[in-house]
């Protein structure tokens, strides 16, 4: 009977490992069944490329060179000329009474700006009223000297004291007239009140001062004005293109306001020291203002080198201008054609364009583009 039962256990073990590895086999089976299958990648797929059934329609055209004088485009800020920027002085200290001008004006030489009430005058002319006292004296005791010399009852040295005393008198009343004309007031007519005029014609470009405001002798100047008429382009050049840039160049300048206006300038000066932060050097154009530029405004300056560079050029219809950017159409074998990105500079004479990258000299290129991408989206 115990030989039967193991007999019995050694059966039904043998049949569960059958089941088990018979169930590990399907399992196997069916993740092989359920594995994707295969990718199919095509190679050598240019999605660029297009393929026509009469390449003979397209005539092609070879891109030439072209020569110009070096070009770097930069931004830069218009600034007063300092040569032409004067400060207004008052060597009359007070109280402004009156303004006659504000910031941003254009004024005239000679234009009267403010007034001022000033303590000064009343003592300067007390001063000039002292030296004539004394000058008036010192005249009379020299008067008086020559005749007592005349009859000898004086020596020639006191003779010639009196008359030191008399010079030195007049120029004590040259001294306090002209101290009295710079503060701005009339020998005749000495008054407390002190009018401030415009030394040149511009327009004011600063102002420090306001009604029933304080004026201190020497002190902060009233107004600033800037001779508009020729003003600064200060640009920012990297470190890297310094080397291109030298006085004496010229330069095209477009005001971001007046995108249709191209100004002529000649760069002057190159800054000696660099942004730490951006490492950037101040090239300075000097430009004539035709009286669009104020101040403050942004500019586009491209400046031209002395030398020339080669660039490439194609006609205008060869370049296909799509989504912002450039392209041109260049044969590609098994009658097809490829559009390659390309940077554009400038349109030349005999209805050119220059290509600054993207093209090389002697490459063929589809004379019309246009009519290219017509063909290819039909």
């Amino acid at each position: 009977m115990r030989t039967h039962v193991i007999r019995l256990g050694l059966f039904l073990a043998a049949i569960t490992c059958m089941t088990i590895v018979d169930g590990c086999s399907k399992s196997r089976v069916d993740a092989a069944n359920e594995a994707p299958p295969p990718a199919n990648v095509i190679l050598d797929f240019n999605v660029s490329a297009f393929k026509v059934d009469h390449p003979e329609q397209f005539p092609l055209v070879i891109a030439t060179q072209h020569s110009a004088p070096s070009k770097l485009v930069v931004t830069g800020t218009v600034n007063p000329d300092v040569a032409r920027t004067v400060p207004v002085i008052s060597l009359a200290s007070g109280r402004i009474i009156k303004v006659f001008a504000r910031l941003g004006d254009t004024v005239k030489k000679g234009q009267l700006l403010l007034r001022v009430r000033s303590d000064d005058i009343g003592n300067g002319f007390a001063t000039y009223q002292m030296a004539v006292a004394d000058e008036v004296l010192a005249k009379a005791q020299w008067e008086r000297a020559q005749d007592l010399h005349q009859h000898g009852a004086i020596a020639t040295s006191d003779l010639q004291i009196a008359k030191d005393t008399e010079d030195k008198a007049k120029v004590s009343v040259d001294t306090a007239e002209e101290h009295l004309k710079l503060l701005g007031s009339e020998i005749a007519h000495p008054s407390g009140m002190v009018d401030i005029y415009a030394p040149v014609s511009g327009v004011i470009t600063d102002q420090q001062v306001t009604a029933a405001a304080g004026v201190q002798s020497l002190g902060t100047n009233p107004f600033t004005i800037s001779d508009l008429s020729s003003v600064w382009i200060i640009c920012d050049v990297y470190e890297n293109d310094l080397a291109t840039v030298h006085i004496g160049d010229s330069a095209q300048i477009t005001l971001n306001a007046y995108p249709d206006k191209v100004l002529k300038g000649t760069v002057s000066n190159i800054g000696t020291s660099l942004d730490s932060s951006i490492r950037t050097g101040k090239v300075r154009i000097e430009v004539a203002n035709p009286g669009l530029m104020r101040l403050g405004m942004f500019v586009t300056a491209t400046l031209r080198g002395k030398t020339n560079q080669i660039e490439t050029s194609v006609p205008a219809s060869a370049v296909l201008h799509l989504h912002d950017r450039d392209y041109v159409y260049v044969p590609a074998p098994e009658h097809q054609f490829r559009r390659v990105e390309v940077t554009t500079g400038e349109t030349l004479a005999d209805n050119m364009q220059e290509v600054r990258s993207g093209l090389k000299q002697g490459q063929q290129v589809v004379s019309n583009a246009l009519a290219m991408q017509h063909t290819i989206e039909q």
